[in-house]
């Protein structure tokens, strides 16, 4: 029985991973999508045990774009973020450099 417990935790691991994968394919799609210059659009992740923080790099002309009018894009972004974490339990945090 412990074998199979082991087995649980190590998919639920792995359901993690995947899912804070698709959390930064979904952010760095959007920064993609509204960047005049795609390319220098990347998001690296940092975990910090109880929390992961998405960190969001743009070329300088297009930080405007990303963050938006009185940070409304990021804001939407961040809510976005809120809702994939609640799904698998984990606390998600996005900052744009």
């Amino acid at each position: 029985m412990a074998e199979r417990d082991d087995d649980y935790q190590g998919e639920e691991f792995d359901d993690d991973m995947s899912s804070i994968n698709s959390m930064r394919e979904m952010i760095e799609y959007i920064a993609r999508a509204l960047a005049s210059n795609p390319g220098a659009v990347s998001v690296t992740e940092e975990d910090d045990g109880d929390q992961i923080y998405l960190r969001l790099s743009v070329d300088d002309q297009d930080k405007g774009k990303v963050i938006g009018r009185d940070g409304r894009v990021a804001q939407s972004m961040r809510s976005l973020l809120r809702v994939a974490a609640v799904k698998t339990d984990t606390r998600v945090s996005l900052e744009i450099d």
